[in-house]
């Protein structure tokens, strides 16, 4: 083993309702706990979240709500998770921002304290991402094998974006060759408004960000007509504006109707 550890170092990996910590649940926990000296242990549960698991998650993790509804609950198992992690430095993909939030959540929501704040936070997608960049010179050096000169150009680098395009349908033939089939492969956003202060959630608008980020526009609207106006008077891009705007008109024709 090439890394040298002084405490257990814990892979921690979710399977969730969601992705919203303060809604969603986990339904499987998968931990692989690396010691000192080399050896590995894991612990994985599937666990009942106590809500209905959204289709849409089932298609991504295979998870029904059948497969939990025999499983304990996260507050039956979290002091045996807890005592597994203690004391361990954490580990996992993209788990600084989803997996390690959500489980400390799921540890609050339940009572169960735990101190992980002396703990370090070793996120592997953070390691991948600084040691190959995912900027345009990067890309241009990895698909086209050239030096991207005068980068920052505008020009310089619309062209060099173009030759990485057609590098990559070279590459990877599974991409089509047309817009809708490279977007089918890597997915396309639903936008609501460019600057994604608004997304779509379940098919319903709500917030992106502040204080009530995760909660339907219309919903907030109805019960705090101020929001609208102070994020009117901010200085929120006008094509938000615009969007909440029309939401709010929305409103009032269904109302008057």
């Amino acid at each position: 083993m090439k890394l040298k550890l002084v405490k257990p170092l814990a892979f921690i990996d979710l399977e969730t309702t969601g992705i919203n910590p303060g809604r969603d649940r986990i339904i499987e926990i998968a931990i692989v706990k690396i010691n000192p000296d080399g050896t590995e242990v894991k612990k994985r549960k599937l666990l009942n979240p106590e809500m209905p698991i959204p289709p849409d998650s089932s298609a991504i993790h295979g998870i029904t709500d059948d497969m939990v509804k025999d499983a304990p609950t996260f507050k039956q198992v979290a002091n045996e998770i807890k005592q597994f992690i203690e004391g361990c430095d954490l580990g996992g993909y993209n788990s600084n921002k989803f997996d390690i939030p959500l489980l400390v959540e799921e540890f609050l929501r339940n009572g169960v304290e735990i101190k992980l704040h002396q703990a370090k936070m070793l996120d592997v997608q953070r390691v991948f991402h600084v040691m190959e960049p995912r900027t345009l010179v990067a890309a241009y050096k990895f698909y086209c094998n050239k030096v991207l000169d005068n980068a920052h150009s505008a020009e310089a680098d619309a062209t060099a974006t173009w030759e990485v395009l057609e590098a990559q349908l070279e590459r990877y033939p599974d991409l089509g060759d047309s817009i809708d089939t490279i977007l089918k492969a890597v997915g396309e956003d639903e936008l609501v408004d460019f600057a994604r202060r608004l997304t779509l959630q379940d098919g319903k608008i709500v917030f992106n960000f502040g204080k009530h980020k995760g909660k339907e526009v219309e919903a907030v609207f109805r019960q705090e007509r101020s929001y609208y106006d102070w994020m009117m008077q901010g200085d929120f891009p006008m094509d938000t504006k615009q969007r909440i705007t029309e939401i709010l008109h929305k409103m009032t024709f269904q109302k008057a109707k």
